[in-house]
């Protein structure tokens, strides 16, 4: 689906990957509903649009609350007069902790934005969506939606949980004219590390860390942008998600080994 002259709803709109989707999008001729939980960060993509403010609208919603999702088709139409397409990509990740010492509080809401939120979202724009003559749902995944990290094993489970939700909506939309892509972004460089607690992580191997370029979250949302254009199934932004995909297939056992290798939890 071409992005020009179409309606998008994008989460986690105030920053990282998600604020240059909204900006990427505006600059190429799209309007844009931003969703963030900071009101701060939503003001700030608003100031960075500069020429393109008239189309973009910015919505203080949590999507762990789904009373507050489904207030915001309605909000949308009336400021944009339509929904095209979502970009489910709000996430945060956990502590770099193993399981036994991560409490219930943080995997609940790990689980609430990064599944639920997506689900909330999903569920609520979909009657909205299959009204128009084309419509899109892109859900952003995760490289450890797939493949298993130590310290992050909760992260995972909601970003596989992501996964396999979004293949199934593919299959059960495929006759409709709503297109699905699921996205795995590799390593991206976000703020998301700074929010974690990762004191405890150690790289082991500094070579093999830097082997592979992490994406800015321009490059990032450009590949995204470009995935949906072309209606793809799968898209995998950055070297390292696409090699540890391929590896993973070919050998479940070793590419977790590889990973686990690398990182030493304190």
């Amino acid at each position: 689906m071409k992005v020009s002259n179409k309606v998008f709803v994008v989460t986690g709109g105030g920053a990282g990957i998600g604020r240059d989707l909204v900006l990427t999008l505006l600059s190429s001729g799209a309007s844009v509903a931003a969703v963030d939980i900071n009101k701060i960060a939503l003001e700030e993509t608003l100031e960075l649009s500069g020429g393109n403010q008239d189309k973009l609208s910015t919505h203080v919603v949590d999507i762990t609350d789904r009373h507050g999702v489904e207030s915001l088709p309605e909000d949308v139409i009336a400021y944009h007069g339509a929904v095209d397409a979502i970009i489910n990509n709000a996430g945060i990740i956990q502590p770099f902790v193993k399981i036994n010492d991560l409490d219930y509080e943080k995997i609940k809401l790990v689980m609430d934005i990064n599944f639920y939120g997506t689900l909330y979202m999903t569920k609520t724009f979909l009657p909205y969506l299959l009204k128009r003559p084309f419509a899109h749902i892109t859900n952003v995944s995760s490289m450890g939606g797939f493949l298993p990290v130590p310290g992050q094993s909760i992260y995972g489970a909601s970003k596989a949980a992501v996964k396999l939700f979004t293949e199934g909506l593919h299959s059960e939309l495929k006759d409709t004219n709503v297109k699905v892509t699921i996205v795995f972004p590799g390593g991206v460089g976000t703020n998301i590390l700074e929010n974690s607690g990762v004191d405890n992580l150690k790289i082991t191997d500094e070579s093999q860390n830097q082997k592979y370029k992490v994406l800015t979250p321009r490059e990032a949302a450009e590949i995204i942008i470009n995935g949906i254009e072309k209606d793809k199934f799968r898209v995998l932004p950055g070297k390292d998600s696409k090699m540890m995909d391929l590896f993973y297939r070919f050998n479940p056992k070793r590419a977790a080994n590889v990973i686990a290798n690398k990182l030493n939890l304190q």
